[in-house]
């Protein structure tokens, strides 16, 4: 991409970002360019991280070893649904992932959690993310059932409106409560030290490049 592109892709996307200044997203446009092989777009069609590049750097930048979850935060950034991360995309959705408020956060984590995208958290989703992110002990008879109580009591502790599911409502008022309960299901945020290394390599000189 040649340098007049460049500063007029990182003025757009500065223009509509709530948490990184123009370096910032000076570094990130480079860092994407980066992962994707330095392709630029060919025919019209943009370029972007599938979801195995995607999650490859979920699993190697942050730690993320879930599939359940890191399917569902790919598609927490891939907002048109069309199977890759663009420029835009990851852009906002590593401002949200990185530094996004506790309101966002808690809209981003409870559509992670949301499994079938239906509005609500039910006591299957949870009982399917809690045996994902669980190590299970082998000397356990059914380990299933550990989980399944997990989850009655995770689900006893939010549901405020007894309705047997958690709706955003349920959600949110049990995080303002306890803010723990924000990745009560499994991890599908970076942990501060990740967060830390990652932003520390990205956010330097632009044209000293280098990372992974």
């Amino acid at each position: 991409m040649n340098r007049k592109k460049l500063q007029k892709l990182t003025d757009t996307l500065t223009k509509n970002c709530k948490h990184f200044n123009k370096f910032e997203v000076k570094c990130l446009i480079n860092l994407f360019y980066h992962l994707v092989g330095g392709i630029t777009e060919q025919q019209g069609t943009a370029i972007g991280l599938d979801r195995n590049a995607f999650q490859n750097i979920l699993y190697r930048t942050f730690g993320m070893l879930d599939d359940t979850i890191m399917d569902r935060v790919f598609r927490g950034f891939d907002k048109d649904n069309d199977g890759c991360v663009n420029i835009s995309e990851w852009i906002y959705g590593l401002s949200l992932f990185l530094r996004g408020t506790l309101e966002e956060k808690m809209k981003y984590c409870f559509e992670v959690f949301d499994l079938n995208g239906d509005g609500f958290i039910s006591k299957e989703e949870i009982f399917h993310m809690l045996k994902n992110s669980l190590p299970q002990q082998p000397s356990e008879e059914d380990p299933d059932e550990g989980i399944k109580d997990l989850a009655e009591i995770a689900l006893k502790k939010m549901d405020y409106d007894h309705d047997g599911k958690l709706s955003f409502a349920d959600y949110e008022q049990a995080v303002r409560e306890e803010t723990l309960l924000l990745e009560a299901f499994g991890p599908c945020l970076p942990d501060p030290k990740s967060q830390m290394e990652f932003e520390a390599q990205v956010f330097k000189d632009p044209n000293k490049f280098n990372y992974m």
